[in-house]
């Protein structure tokens, strides 16, 4: 029985050796680092460079991470890629490999029309048992995805087989547009790295999946939400909120950057490498200012204490 998706859901950091191969025993370190800070499961996207991986990489990720969680949390993988017949073959081995659920966003190379849109995931959806998190990711890859398709995707399969993650700006509307639109049925998670948790949580979503990099404060932002302490949860939001606005300056790009220099600052990754090709690297005062919003993301998360 596949474990729920909910809650605190980190979306791994691909580590790399230099070789330029997978780092697995850096991946084991960070996986574990991640259910320390109460993470209820981890999951492959966008950030995870998985578009940057070869086929036998892709094809072998599932098993290695759902070993290493050892089931401590749900395990989903994402699947997206250019053909549907590539991103069922993706979802089918993830299966396979015991993940709980697989997570897709559309082509990324055409712009699909609506009924193109809902028969790529029901082919997805209908070769897999296991639920199916529509990603829309068009806040900085791929096109947006209309709420219609998401509204035929549930009609037929409901709110167990399909879930959402909508980040197409403006992003808190479109969550709440979709719950409305939805009567509430459908299962909501948000992917804005933390600069939207909050806002977010208002809006009645199931989990966040940010990134490892700050997960310790999202995670703790989450669970102060849960209990009603908002002076805490706005305490950490603030740094967050500005080390993930200087992400998203750089698009994909900035988010790797930024997220690998962390991953390395916080010691649990050795390197900062990313797979090429890339157009943006840090500079000097960006770097600079990094430093300083993790140094009073730190100084939240000390005041608060333990806070899971």
């Amino acid at each position: 029985m596949p474990q729920r998706i909910h809650g605190v859901l980190p979306i791994l950091h691909t580590p790399f050796d230099a070789a330029d191969r997978i780092d697995l025993d850096t991946l084991k370190k960070e996986i574990d680092w991640a259910f320390e800070q109460g993470a209820d499961g981890i999951g492959t996207g966008m950030v995870s460079e998985i578009l940057r991986l070869t086929t036998d990489e892709r094809a072998s990720l599932p098993a290695q991470l759902v070993e290493m969680a050892a089931g401590r949390g749900a395990v989903f993988m994402a699947v997206g890629a250019e053909s549907t017949k590539q991103a069922l073959a993706y979802a089918m081995l993830s299966e396979r490999a015991g993940c709980d659920a697989v997570m897709c966003v559309p082509p990324l190379t055409t712009r699909l029309t609506e009924a193109a849109l809902v028969d790529h995931f029901r082919a997805v959806a209908e070769g897999i048992d296991i639920p199916l998190i529509v990603q829309d990711a068009s806040s900085y890859v791929g096109q947006a995805i209309p709420i219609d398709v998401y509204l035929k995707l549930l009609s037929k399969y409901g709110p167990e087989k399909i879930l959402f993650k909508p980040e197409a700006p403006p992003n808190g509307p479109n969550i709440s547009a979709l719950r409305d639109a939805s009567d509430r049925r459908a299962q909501i998670f948000e992917g804005s790295g933390g600069v939207y948790a909050i806002d977010s949580f208002r809006r009645g979503v199931q989990g966040t999946m940010p990134g490892v990099d700050v997960l310790d404060g999202v995670a703790q932002l989450w669970r102060a939400m849960e209990r009603g302490d908002e002076p805490t949860a706005y305490r950490i939001y603030f740094p967050v909120c500005g080390i993930v606005t200087l992400q998203l300056q750089a698009g994909l790009d900035g988010f790797l950057a930024i997220e690998k220099y962390l991953m390395v600052k916080r010691g649990l990754f050795p390197s900062s490498r990313r797979r090429v090709p890339y157009w943006w690297t840090l500079d000097e005062e960006t770097t600079a200012e990094l430093d300083r919003l993790f140094a009073l993301l730190q100084l939240a998360l000390v005041t608060n204490g333990n806070g899971k």
